[in-house]
């Protein structure tokens, strides 16, 4: 007789399990980011401790919604109509509005943080309601989620898997994210550098909506989103270096009065 391993008593199984929850991680590091930002603009700590969780826990809820109807969420790859020789998929769409939503929204954000420096405009004027921060959150998880479920798809058929790794990834963003958030709010470079990511990953997010359609074709086996992450991580390294100088050369500076 056969014995039938269940996915987590497999080794092909646990290995899609550590792949997926990395994976997970990593494209959640932006949703992070604009978690982490849209919070910044609450007055209110404790609200802001409050839209950041409820965030990320709608973040998980809305990825295991998606999971539970991984069969249409296929079939959203296949065009729903045609605009010319354009098809138009859901995933399309959603991408679009999504990453068009992103630029927008954080180009405004860096356009008002110059007024605000210029003193042409109240920081006041920036701050957001404990809804409609939620209410912003809630639209990019589902852009967040759709991408990063779609993804998971192409590497494990196994649904306990996915719901697996996405449960680990959200309780490990959980923990992290009011670091994030209180590092990016410290120091105004950093805060700029995310806001300039986030920018980057609405292009992307438009490009693969374009793609998607046949109005753009990117070069075989080139991800520009692992780009995007690559840039980030090189620019985050420079600017830590810089932070650390700036703080030595501030302790030797106070030393020397």
């Amino acid at each position: 007789m056969h014995e039938f391993l269940t996915p987590f008593e497999s080794v092909s199984g646990i290995i899609d399990l550590f792949t997926l929850i990395i994976m997970e991680i990593v494209l959640g590091i932006d949703n992070i980011i604009f978690i982490a930002i849209i919070c910044g603009y609450i007055s209110n700590k404790k609200e802001q401790a409050r839209a950041r969780f409820i965030g990320l826990t709608l973040a998980l809820v809305v990825r295991i919604i998606l999971l539970s109807s991984i069969s249409y969420i296929t079939q959203m790859t296949n065009p729903f109509f045609h605009i010319g020789h354009a098809p138009v998929t859901g995933r399309g769409l959603i991408l679009f509005a999504g990453g068009m939503f992103l630029i927008i929204k954080t180009t405004s954000e860096i356009y008002h943080k110059f007024k605000i420096a210029d003193h042409e405009e109240s920081a006041k004027s920036r701050k957001l309601t404990l809804g409609q921060a939620i209410l912003q959150i809630t639209f990019i998880d589902i852009v967040f989620s759709f991408d990063s479920i779609i993804t998971a798809v192409g590497l494990s058929n196994h649904i306990p898997v996915m719901v697996m790794a996405v449960i680990v990834a959200m309780i490990v963003m959980l923990l992290f994210a009011p670091y994030v958030s209180t590092f990016i709010e410290k120091y105004p470079t950093i805060k700029m550098l995310a806001l300039a990511f986030l920018v980057v990953i609405g292009i992307v997010l438009t490009l693969e909506a374009l793609e998607d359609a046949h109005l753009i074709h990117m070069p075989a086996g080139v991800d520009i989103k692992s780009y995007a992450y690559i840039a980030l991580a090189f620019s985050m390294i420079v600017e830590l270096l810089n932070i650390r100088l700036r703080n030595v050369k501030e302790r030797k500076s106070a030393a020397d009065n």
